[in-house]
């Protein structure tokens, strides 16, 4: 088995290699089905960047091949896309030469739809080249292209990550303005679509900078032998060293490329004969087409290593198949519900004893709840009353003018009369 990256895909074996990291064909244990898995070869923080940068990229497009999804382990990362098995155009101008005319617009249309909607994420995929450009095995019907590897590319308006003075790309597919540095452009992206087309009507790499000086020397040239004068208009257009002559968009292409078409001859009989083949090979040892397969699928049964107890009835051993026994059911499983200590019934000696009937109790009326303040022996009173209330009490026989204590009690009055006098009638004097 190979090795499991981040618990999900396990790596089964490399089937390609680019510029940052090896392509891997694994598998997804979570979606049950084989992917391409790339893995970040350097651990440096420009690489790491760019590869971020292209695993944020999200296009769903029949004729784009963007990263599905990503996942990472301790020091190494990795995205996964669908897995393409067809190879690339440059497979298959390696098996069959130059392509017929019409086959090549096919081609053409299919990478131009994809780049337009890169394009109209804002995105500029500034690495188109045969290898970059993916087919599924068809065989012999209508082909199916995608346009993959998006480790340089870069949105219109972000910060480079480019020095001064340096191009990133693939020499010989660099548009001239690129060279100059310029920034990148949807133009440049389709200069590139030139080249590619060149590539594959005359089956051979050509040479740009030789365009580039023939075309701003002499014009734009005659069209090459075997290539249609229709088609090669269009190309011709794509190879302009000037951008402003250039095509603007994919989607302006695509139409020219359509009206092209109607004016080309029939392709000839052989041309039937392009095969898309499947260039990935057969699975290693241990894995199938549904998945890693188990050690019970054509191995020795882990329960009975290296094939102990071969005999009739054993996988392997020979004689009639063990006779079907019952299953035996777990104990557990027929055991009754244990219930709780509350619930479980007291048993006396001999005869149980019945329980009494439990009769409704009659409701008890609700008392009031008992203050927690502390009740006093008599009622509350403010400090005025308080003082009446004692002074009344000490005062309790006497005279109100003695007992009051806000009147000022009067000294008696004093009478001129002499003490001998009982009375002022019985008093002589």
């Amino acid at each position: 088995m190979g090795e499991v990256f981040a618990g999900r895909y396990e790596l089964v074996d490399p089937i390609g290699r680019g510029g940052m990291g090896a392509v891997w064909r694994a598998w997804d244990r979570r979606r049950r089905r084989y992917v391409a898995a790339k893995v970040l070869q350097q651990g440096d923080a420009h690489t790491l960047l760019r590869f971020v940068r292209e695993q944020a990229l999200r296009i769903d497009h029949p004729n784009v091949l963007a990263p599905a999804s990503w996942a990472a382990d301790d020091d190494k990362v990795l995205f996964t896309m669908d897995l393409v098995g067809g190879g690339s155009l440059a497979h298959l101008i390696g098996d069959y030469g130059p392509l017929p005319p019409r086959f090549v617009c096919t081609l053409l249309d299919q990478l131009l739809a994809g780049l337009a909607a890169v394009h109209a994420e804002g995105v500029v995929h500034r690495d188109i080249k045969p290898a970059n450009i993916l087919l599924e095995a068809t065989g012999t019907g209508r082909p199916h292209l995608r346009l993959s590897d998006f480790g340089i590319s870069m949105r219109k308006g972000e910060p480079r990550l480019t020095e001064t003075d340096y191009v990133v790309g693939t020499p010989g597919y660099f548009a001239p303005e690129q060279l100059l540095g310029s920034e990148p452009d949807f133009p440049a992206d389709l200069f590139a679509v030139g080249l590619v087309a060149l590539y594959l009507l005359q089956g051979a790499r050509p040479d740009s900078h030789a365009l580039v000086e023939h075309f701003r020397a002499h014009g734009t040239p005659g069209a090459p032998e075997g290539v249609p004068a229709p088609l090669w208009d269009v190309v011709a257009n794509l190879l302009q060293p000037d951008p402003q002559t250039r095509f603007k968009t994919a989607t302006g292409v695509r139409r020219a490329l359509a009206e092209a078409v109607e004016l080309l001859p029939a392709d000839p009989p052989e041309a039937a004969d392009v095969e898309v083949f499947d260039q990935l090979g057969p699975l290693p040892p241990g894995f199938g087409p549904q998945g890693p397969e188990s050690a019970a699928v054509g191995g020795p049964d882990p329960r009975n290593p290296a094939g102990a107890g071969a005999g009739p009835g054993v996988p392997g051993g020979g004689g009639p198949p063990p006779a079907r026994r019952r299953p035996l059911l777990r104990r557990a499983a027929c055991r009754r519900p244990r219930r709780g200590p509350a619930s479980r019934p007291v048993r006396t000696r001999g005869r149980p004893r019945r329980r009494p009937p439990v009769r409704p109790s009659t409701p008890t009326p609700r008392r009031r709840a008992a203050s927690t303040w502390p009740r006093r022996s008599t009622p509350y009173r403010s400090p005025p009353a308080r003082r009446r209330r004692r002074t009344r009490r000490r005062t309790r026989g006497r005279s109100a003018a003695a007992a009051s204590p806000r009147r000022r009690r009067r000294p008696p009055r004093r009478s001129s009369r002499p003490r001998c006098c009982a009375s002022p009638s019985a008093c002589g004097r």
